[in-house]
């Protein structure tokens, strides 16, 4: 009988073959005593010098393979292995307490991936996997056992793992392997990422009921959709093989729109950009046609580690991005911690409403140190393309207007001892709290452009937490509230001549990309996977038509009754 199991769709496709099951057996070592620590010690060492080198071989098949990008995952690896943090303590052990290297490692590693693994934040959970996959490599050696090489799979499969760590999705032999599954894991783990950038289908986060999969089973994956079926029946393999050359021709009808400019069927160009969050999204992105990046997260610089990124190490980051763009616009936003995204270096009081305290920019201009050394590297990078300065979380006008002080401060400094800084470098301000929104007249005398995060203008107009399931119903772009506060956004930035952006999930929205159009919108900033769909479908769109049908919408009892309008119009109602 067909058993389906659902996930999470963390790279699309659909795949079949049959399955190969890796082990997730974890060694437990025994504490043992040893008479000569120091040799221990040695033998420790000599086992994270060989995983070093297998990390560094890892790499170089990685960056021939995916490019330098994606290959600077495992210079994170590599800097595990000098941590102090964790390597110091694990020889501390075996000096202080003369035990076995196996069982030091064990204990100490166990402790850091038991603390990042009960992280709030996403980002530290995944670093969890990534120490386990170090310290693996390191038990390995000490045990004389070579790690397992996934490029060697020959025959056509479906990899089922309870996790794949970066180093196992880099050796992928793209032959044979056809896509794979885990039991745990994020569309942000490391596994997830390479595997979009592989463009190999992946489902991750599918749960205990994945270990009932045995070797040899042939499984059916929807990775579009998040969905494994095991031991499908004849008549659900004919429907899915239908499904998958479907897949296949809709996947080449869209490649065509990557080197076209997006142009709606009236004439009118609109500006599709890309939202990344680390350096190896920008190649996803221009692979994917993005006529720049509409947001930047700039906090992933600081997550993951356990100290504030330099000056210099921002500086490197931003100038990479400007450089890999070539021209077309950057849109960097400045740091955004707070929420649901911590910082667990810079011990913040906890806070009983963190989406409503200290975060953002309320955050920098509080710790101001902070915030000056990230405006410093961004303005000595800002000659190096073209660069766009936006700030989150304004709520009043005084924020905004330190914040362009601070700037200004920092780009006098620079200046006056000799550092090139871009004379013409737009400053600009996310609209996602509601009085920033309703005061946008005012706020649009003072930027460059607004650029409207619909996450949060979303869950702060409707009140809602849009990380509560119980409340997951009023998370509604569409609703004719949310509409009209856009509109009132693009009309005062319009009679200050300023443009207008979308960056937060609306802008990727099929269903809301026809109404930002005909309010005015000029830029949408999505996920790299969303730009060719939004761009078929801006060229299949009149804007002055829309212009009328969106104003239609504004008077309307709910989002339903708009998402239907829209539906209705666009099948040519």
């Amino acid at each position: 009988m067909t058993q389906q199991l659902k996930g999470i769709g963390a790279s699309p496709g659909l795949a079949i073959a049959k399955a190969i099951v890796l082990s997730t057996e974890t060694y437990i070592p025994e504490r043992s005593a040893v008479e000569q620590p120091e040799l221990e010690l040695q033998r420790f060492r000599n086992a994270v010098r060989e995983a070093r080198e297998e990390i560094e071989r890892i790499r170089a098949a990685a960056e021939e393979k995916l490019g330098s990008e994606k290959a600077e995952i495992f210079e994170g690896h590599l800097l595990i292995l000098e941590d102090p943090d964790l390597i110091d303590v694990i020889e501390d052990k075996i000096r202080e307490e003369a035990v076995n290297a196996e069982y030091a490692l064990y204990e100490v590693s166990q402790s850091f991936i038991e603390t990042l693994s009960q992280m709030e934040d996403e980002l530290l959970r995944e670093r969890a996997a990534d120490i386990r996959d170090i310290c693996g490599r390191v038990m390995n050696r000490l045990r004389g056992i070579e790690g397992g090489d996934l490029s060697q799979l020959t025959d056509e499969c479906i990899i089922i793992a309870e996790d794949l760590t970066p180093s196992d999705t880099a050796q992928l032999n793209l032959e044979a392997v056809r896509g794979f599954v885990t039991e745990i894991g994020s569309r942000t783990s490391h596994s997830a990422i390479m595997a979009r950038s592989l463009d190999i289908p992946a489902i991750v986060g599918v749960g205990p009921d994945l270990r009932n999969i045995e070797a040899g089973a042939l499984v059916v994956m929807d990775a579009s959709e998040g969905i494994l079926a095991v031991d499908p029946s004849p008549e659900e393999l004919a429907l899915f093989k239908e499904k998958k050359a479907k897949y296949d021709r809709r996947k080449a009808e869209l490649a065509q729109w990557a080197s076209r400019p997006t142009i709606t069927a009236d004439g009118q160009r609109i500006e599709i950009a890309a939202n990344i969050g680390q350096l190896e999204d920008v190649q996803k992105a221009l692979d994917n046609g993005a006529e720049g990046i509409g947001l930047f997260r700039t906090e992933f610089l600081y997550m993951g580690r356990s100290e504030l990124p330099t000056e210099e190490e921002q500086f490197n980051s931003y100038k990479y991005v400007l450089e890999k763009m070539a021209g077309k616009p950057v849109v960097i936003r400045t740091l955004d911690i707070g929420g649901d995204k911590e910082l667990p270096y810079l011990d913040l009081p906890k806070e009983s409403n963190p989406f409503l305290g200290q975060r953002a920019l309320r955050l920098c201009l509080e710790r101001q140190d902070v915030f000056r050394t990230q405006l410093r590297a961004l303005l000595r990078a800002s000659r190096y393309g073209n660069l766009k300065i936006m700030f989150p979380m304004i709520a009043v006008l005084d924020e905004l207007l330190e914040a362009k002080r601070i700037l200004e401060e920092e780009k006098r400094q620079l200046t006056a001892s000799g550092v090139e800084v871009s004379d013409s470098i737009e400053v600009g301000m996310m609209i996602e709290v509601p009085s920033a929104a309703i005061s946008a007249d005012i706020f649009a005398k003072e930027v460059d452009f607004f650029s409207i995060g619909t996450n949060d203008l979303i869950q702060y107009t409707m009140a809602a937490d849009r990380m509560n399931e119980t409340v997951s119903y009023l998370y509604q772009p569409c609703h004719p509230s949310i509409l009209r506060l856009i509109r009132s956004v693009v009309e005062a930035a319009r009679q200050e001549g300023k443009w207008v952006g979308v960056c937060g999930e609306m802008a990727g929205d099929l269903t809301a990309i026809p109404l930002l159009l005909g309010l005015g919108v000029q830029e949408l900033s999505m996920s790299a996977g969303s730009i060719l769909p939004a761009r078929e479908l801006v060229g299949q769109l009149s804007r002055n038509e829309w212009e009328t049908l969106s104003g239609q919408s504004l008077a309307m009892r709910g989002q339903q009754e708009v998402q239907s309008f829209v539906q209705d119009h666009r099948r040519g109602v």
